[in-house]
């Protein structure tokens, strides 16, 4: 059984006053016709609606006075404010974020930072939705392979970094003319990689050494049928 809904009085008016209303009717109603109330019934009537009107005043809450409870919530509201040394942590956050991805990006193999720059170019791959903007994707990384060797060969050129760099960026061409040519034979997109990569590659034979170089030499011979001379 649910609970008995409590009875609605017209108007906003509660059991007591409507009570009232009905007793100044009964009075009103043993009047005779055409006649009008007598003073006593006048000061008993303004007595009651004084009295009416204080017990309304009394239970009315103002709209400006909120409870102490949700006036409390609102000025805590209106209080929140980042403070000044926030706001400065929040700016240092922010640039050692972007700091942070530069010197990602500016990574070489062997530095500590150089795997996350490898798992995001594999998330962007990844993340690619047709063949053409993967092999575009797999170009940019073939490029930054090319840029990787280069910086080696003008530092301490350690073999193994070299070597392994070099293979990275042959796997990613290989992939990326595969797709590419699967959506468009002739692309000039291929034409002007391969010219790019044979101007980076072909001044490091004069750096490179035994398998090293032979791995170049390879990667030139793979890619010289799609660059066009200039």
């Amino acid at each position: 059984m649910g609970r008995a809904r409590p009875s609605r009085w017209p108007f906003g008016a509660t059991r007591g006053s409507h009570e009232r209303l009905l007793g100044h009717l009964d009075e009103l109603r043993s009047l005779p016709q055409g006649g009008g109330p007598d003073g006593d019934f006048r000061e008993r009537l303004r007595t009651r609606l004084i009295s009416a009107d204080a017990d309304a005043d009394a239970l009315a809450v103002p709209e400006a006075q909120a409870p102490p409870g949700r006036a409390r919530h609102a000025r805590r509201t209106r209080r929140v404010r980042l403070s000044w040394p926030s706001q400065l942590a929040t700016l240092g956050l922010a640039a050692g974020m972007m700091m942070s991805a530069f010197f990602t990006y500016q990574s070489v193999p062997g530095d500590t930072l150089y795997p996350l720059k490898r798992a995001a170019e594999h998330t962007l791959v990844r993340l690619s939705t047709d063949d053409r903007e993967r092999a575009e994707r797999e170009m940019v990384s073939a490029k930054e392979r090319a840029a990787e060797v280069a910086v080696l060969l003008g530092g301490s050129g350690d073999g193994p970094l070299v070597s392994a760099t070099l293979s990275d960026m042959a796997e990613s061409t290989k992939s990326a003319i595969k797709r590419m040519e699967r959506v468009e034979p002739r692309s000039p997109k291929l034409n002007s990689f391969a010219q790019d990569q044979r101007d980076m590659v072909e001044p490091m034979l004069e750096q490179l050494n035994g398998p090293e170089q032979d791995q170049a030499s390879t990667y030139l011979h793979y890619i010289e049928g799609l660059a066009v001379p200039r």
